[in-house]
């Protein structure tokens, strides 16, 4: 499958269709898709998601840029959220093929190119900032365009990562980053009382000490309080305890919500953990979905007729005579198995009489080893990708010596892939190990094949790494693998 990104650019517009369909005119391009549009007056504001190519989506999110630059006017612009820019946020989150770290380099690119075309001053955030400050959006944008534009002159800490110490006079500055997926999500309550809000959007975010992977604040929309919040982790925190703990801290100041909405799109997964979570199914899981099984029946990753059927076809791959799917193949496939036993031996004791005292870590375990089993699932194939991109790379190399730069590029990303699993098998040991004197010890067993499995999946993985970074050039990469690698070791 071909690498995919998704990019989500924020721009401080949301009343004036024309304006932001000249927006997403400039963004046309073959090989970009867009998958969604939000706008919203009390806001003043739009979302869009974007899909497809790295590169081109990389140009698609810069020229976006340049017209909302054209259009949009901030000494001119009120709205409920908070911003810095005509174009205020333009995050990119890593889908298929794609790591996060290429996120990072991708986010910087487009944050240089921006400042050169059109002298917009560029703030880097989250995984591809510069300065731990600067991870947090909050902090960031604290003081808004028009706080910033003055403080920005003589704080030397408020300084662009790109371009001068002043923002551009009307575009204001763009705030590029990478991430992990995020979910817009927003909890009206059945009060316009918008302190009350701010008062629950204060308690439910992280920065003061509410919910981990959660950012909120109070605005007035459409009459009523609204509590406003970014969850940038729902397996680490599920959008169904969110609403809880919203709904608890409403109930202190004597009102409730009234609904709820999510801006832009959100993984299937979260939705049925939030199914998960209400209906209190005992043995849910994916699986059970009717959609979730056909899709697999019909993808060939899920066989009808026992459970041989379903993993031979991988295993005769592997026994074939073909390079890859090969060892790095084999390891993701090992660590998304120990992944899985661990879920299961958590979910069987989990909700049992003798465990309540561990639901929390019981369901935190679970929510952790199902990203990595996800994440190891899709290592698998992107492994295997990723070998035929260094074959390509280098036969195109060998008729054109230019194109070297390929072929580093593709040898990086082949070395990525198996150095993520290997760290991720090692987490999934270490979870492993701490759900032994917390589990049922009937299942002792499995957490022994799940930790056995995890070892030799990093094993394996970092049997490659090592391969590919003898026959690497660029220094300072591979002393950073070796890092990474001696990291896992110890």
């Amino acid at each position: 499958m071909p690498a995919i990104v998704e990019c989500v650019p924020n721009f401080s517009e949301g009343r004036d269709k024309a304006k932001v369909d000249s927006i997403l005119e400039a963004m046309k391009m073959d090989g970009v898709y867009l998958l969604d549009r939000e706008m919203d007056a009390d806001h003043n504001r739009c979302v869009i998601t974007l899909v497809g190519d790295p590169a081109k989506v990389e140009e698609a999110a810069i020229r976006g840029v340049g017209k909302a630059a054209e259009l949009i006017d901030l000494t001119k612009h009120t709205g409920a959220h908070p911003r810095l820019g005509a174009s205020d946020v333009i995050p990119f989150i890593p889908i298929e093929g794609v790591t996060l770290e290429d996120c990072v380099a991708m986010a910087r690119r487009v944050g240089e190119q921006i400042w050169q075309r059109f002298g917009i001053p560029i703030y880097l955030y989250e995984a591809a900032a510069r300065v731990p400050e600067r991870q947090n959006l909050e902090n960031v944008r604290r003081g808004q365009f028009e706080g910033i534009r003055e403080e920005v002159k003589t704080n030397p800490a408020r300084k662009p990562d790109f371009g001068n110490a002043e923002l551009h006079p009307t575009a204001g500055a763009t705030i590029v980053g990478a991430r992990k997926f995020l979910v817009a999500y927003n909890v009206y309550l059945n009060t316009s009382d918008v302190e009350i809000a701010k008062k629950i959007g204060k308690a439910v975010r992280f920065s003061n000490g509410g919910l981990r992977y959660v950012k909120g604040m109070g605005v007035p929309v459409r009459g009523l309080a609204q509590v406003s919040m970014n969850l940038t982790d729902t397996d680490q925190t599920p959008i169904a305890r969110v609403f809880e703990y919203v709904k608890r801290e409403a109930a202190r100041y004597g009102v409730m919500p009234l609904s709820s909405e999510i801006v832009g799109l959100i993984p299937k997964k979260a939705l049925e953990d939030a199914a998960e979570w209400f209906l209190q199914v005992e043995n849910f899981d994916s699986s059970l979905i009717l959609e979730n099984r056909l899709a697999a029946v019909m993808g060939g990753k899920m066989a009808v007729g026992g459970l041989r059927a379903g993993v031979e076809p991988f295993i005769e791959q592997l026994a074939a005579p073909t390079a890859a799917p090969g060892g790095g193949s084999a390891s993701a496939a090992t660590g998304a198995m120990a992944a899985a036993l661990g879920c299961m031996v958590a979910s069987m004791s989990r909700g049992k009489k003798a465990y309540l005292q561990y639901e929390a870590q019981l369901s935190d375990a679970i929510a952790q080893l199902s990203q990595i089993r996800e994440d190891l699932k899709a290592a698998i194939d992107a492994d295997a990708a990723s070998f035929d991109d260094v074959m390509v790379a280098f036969k195109k190399a060998k008729d054109h010596p230019e194109a070297q730069a390929e072929v580093d590029a593709a040898m990086k990303r082949a070395t990525e892939i198996p150095m993520k699993v290997a760290e991720q098998a090692h987490e999934t040991g270490q979870i492993l190990a701490a759900l032994r004197p917390i589990t049922n010890p009937r299942m002792a067993s499995d957490i022994t094949v799940g930790l056995g499995l995890a070892k030799a999946a990093g094993d394996g993985a970092l049997a490659n790494v090592e391969i590919n970074l003898a026959d690497m050039t660029d220094t300072k990469f591979v002393a950073q693998m070796r890092e990474r690698v001696a990291a896992v070791r110890e």
